[in-house]
């Protein structure tokens, strides 16, 4: 008999706002646009769902999916009405 195992779940993990922030920020920390973009569709996970964020973005399930996929490149449009979609500011500041 083998050993069970179950699969792994970040957004399981993202059960506040602080734990989300920081997710966030340790993607964007990365500049893998790869990353960011994964990390968004494990935020909208952790928040309610690609569903859910299909209908708050009017973008469709399938384009969210693509976008915030392993593999996906979304346009910074996309990426906008996600961030605004889950309630996330950005903000800007220069590095040394």
């Amino acid at each position: 008999m083998g050993i069970k195992t179950y699969p792994y779940d970040s957004a399981e993990f993202l059960t506040d706002d602080e734990s989300i922030a920081e997710y966030l920020t340790l993607s964007l920390e990365s500049d893998d646009p790869r990353e960011i973009a994964q990390a968004l569709g494990v935020v909208a996970r952790a928040k309610g769902g690609i569903a859910q964020l299909a209908k708050q973005t009017g973008l469709s399930r399938e384009a969210l999916y693509r976008s915030l996929g392993d593999a996906g490149n979304p346009e910074l449009g996309t990426i906008l009405k996600v961030i605004h979609a889950l309630g996330i500011q950005l903000s800007a500041s220069l590095v040394a």
